[in-house]
């Protein structure tokens, strides 16, 4: 890779990579066991081998990947290798035991020309398109495009991973929190609130979730920084004592990798021994659509911590798919509206009747309601009006940091109708 980059720069040649990733491998070596796995990778070098021109080099990189360097060959030309690779990987057959598997294949592709980078820089974007090739639906090949949005988004993705490790390992991630205060006494910014993160990054400077969260999800770190907030804000809450008695209620979000993880339980319950925080005063907050996506971990999950004394809130409520039916299997405490139905609804009618359905629906059931998106005193009005328990916004106050909690914050506007 070194020289080919080197001869791209120096002598204006053009070379490409492949990379190549069994779609079914996995599946293989789980019921077969490691044996079967060990053979099926060695036939198919085999024939994998038989397709590669003498100078180029093919190299297994990964548990179920290749890495294939075509020297002096243009990306129009690397396609057809990549389409025979295809063709090759969706005839081959794999037998073992009287069982007979057929394996697919996705492939990323970049060229290597005198704007190539590094080899770093080369392989991630090349790791970058087959993640693209798999998530179109696996069996494809996806060719690298420098201008392709969705392609610079997954690559920006994937260089968040260390950051976000390192940021993990550093203490470089600090929490801050948002009010959620009761229709009745909107002045009470400092005993209801949710638990957000933020990322300082290596100059220092504040890095939003929506820039890391999303990495984070996609390569499986979520699960980790879910277990970190609650193991920092506990620990906050019990060197702040004054803070802790005053809490009424702190909400934690919660991801899907978390739900259905018996490591996390064990923590949250650990954690909560450990700190001595009253389980009563904390709330975790799961989407609507994690909720559903995993509705049997969810329930166990909510049920054991609720055995405990912890609240439940779904999240999101009514964004997605689901409906007040999968309300009655889940057992939580309260419903936050989303934030798309809320910000509008003084002069949207639909959503109006939306809201006032899901707050009517939600208190027949025993819930109470959060609106989220309040961002203004018409909006605010309107809640009220429609018995909405709970709201939560910009106007009412932005995010800050969890410390802040010790000057006792004033809202920022409506005070007076406190």
């Amino acid at each position: 890779m070194k020289q080919a980059i080197r001869d791209a720069e120096v002598a204006g040649k053009e070379h490409s990579l492949l990379y190549i990733d069994l779609d079914q491998f996995k599946i293989i070596n789980d019921t077969c066991g490691h044996i079967a796995g060990d053979e099926l990778l060695k036939q198919y070098t085999t024939k994998l081998s038989e397709l590669v021109r003498h100078g180029d080099t093919l190299a297994r990189i990964g548990g179920d990947e290749f890495g294939l360097l075509l020297e002096n060959c243009p990306n129009q030309q690397a396609l057809l290798v990549a389409n025979k690779v295809q063709d090759m990987t969706n005839q081959f057959r794999f037998s073992w035991e009287e069982k007979t598997f057929g394996i697919g294949v996705s492939i990323g592709m970049i060229g290597i020309n005198h704007l190539s980078n590094s080899v770093i820089d080369v392989i991630s974007r090349v790791d970058a398109a087959c993640h693209m090739a798999k998530e179109a639906g696996r069996g494809r090949i996806y060719v690298h495009d420098k201008a392709d949005l969705a392609l610079l988004t997954r690559h920006g993705e994937m260089e968040w991973t260390p950051r976000i490790t390192q940021a993990l390992e550093e203490q470089r991630m600090v929490l801050y929190y948002q009010p959620i205060v009761h229709n009745s006494n909107i002045a009470d910014l400092n005993s209801h609130y949710e638990i957000l993160i933020r990322m300082i990054d290596e100059s220092g400077k504040l890095i939003p979730p929506g820039a890391f969260l999303p990495a984070a999800e996609r390569y499986n770190l979520i699960a980790r920084i879910d277990r970190w907030v609650i193991s920092e804000y506990f620990r906050w809450l019990a060197e702040h004592p004054d803070q802790l008695n005053a809490l009424e209620l702190g909400s934690i979000n919660l991801s899907g990798n978390s739900l259905g993880d018996e490591t996390c339980l064990r923590h949250i319950e650990r954690q909560l021994k450990e700190f001595s925080i009253p389980p009563d005063k904390i709330c975790f907050e799961i989407t609507e659509t994690e909720a559903i996506a995993n509705l049997a971990n969810a329930k166990n999950f909510i049920r054991r911590l609720k055995n405990h004394g912890c609240h439940f809130a779904l999240d999101d409520f009514w964004s997605g798919f689901s409906s007040y039916a999968y309300l009655k299997n889940l057992p939580v405490d309260f419903l936050k509206i989303d934030g798309m139905f809320v910000k509008d609804i003084h002069t949207d009618a639909v959503n109006f009747a939306m809201v006032e359905s899901i707050n009517h629906i939600g208190h027949v059931m025993g819930r109470q309601t959060i609106a989220e998106f309040v961002e203004n005193t018409e909006t605010l009005q309107t809640l009220n009006k429609l018995g909405i328990d709970y709201m939560q916004g910009y106007g009412i106050a932005k995010p800050a940091p969890l410390n802040n909690l010790e000057k006792k914050l004033t809202p920022k506007i409506w005070a007076s109708q406190a």
